[in-house]
């Protein structure tokens, strides 16, 4: 907890973590863009990533509120994307105990809980599109599929606002790879 902070009730925070060239910057602007433009919500991002950019640690940070945010980075995380095995070690201690932990299985092996979901992000955007560097629009399509934290409206606006000149439809092909695989993780909890 950061000193003077308290969490705001309705206040969501999220962490996307791993290594730079993975995107996790554009998406949190995209996952905030998508609370803030489309669904008329509070949302902050911040971004922080080694000097090394391509292949260094990297992490974005988006918080989403009804209220007001008094403070825009992650107090304690509500959920933590790990897209590679440093992040998840290094970013799981500051999940909250009732948080929701997402990691990339094809880039993360050793995972801290047996309440994670393990989600081959980087195959996934792969089989959908050909390329691996729309995993971090796979993982988008994950993280709102579980959580809800925006509408399915909101984050198919702000990627096929985001999407460079003539990717609109390869990115909406990640988006819809992710909300997939987050129905077919919801089935297995309930089933």
């Amino acid at each position: 907890m950061v000193k003077g902070t308290t969490k705001a009730p309705g206040r969501y925070e999220i962490r996307l973590a791993g290594e730079g060239g993975q995107g996790l910057i554009l998406a949190g602007v995209i996952l905030a863009e998508a609370a803030a433009i489309y669904d008329g919500k509070n949302a902050a991002q911040t971004q922080s990533y080694g000097p090394e950019a391509r292949g260094g640690a990297s992490k974005s940070e988006v918080v989403i509120s009804e209220g007001e945010i008094d403070y825009p980075k992650v107090i304690e995380a509500d959920l933590l994307l790990a897209m590679s095995q440093e992040a998840c070690d290094k970013y799981y201690h500051n999940l909250k105990r009732d948080g929701i932990l997402i990691v990339d299985s094809v880039n993360v092996s050793r995972v801290p809980t047996s309440k994670a979901y393990r989600v081959p992000i980087t195959r996934l955007a792969e089989e959908a599109t050909g390329r691996r560097l729309v995993a971090n629009v796979v993982s988008l399509g994950v993280i709102v599929g579980l959580t809800g934290i925006v509408s399915r409206q909101a984050i198919e606006a702000a990627v096929s606002a985001r999407a460079p000149r003539g990717t609109k439809e390869l990115n909406l092909r990640a988006l819809e790879a992710g909300f997939r695989a987050a129905e077919e993780l919801k089935a297995q909890v309930t089933g």
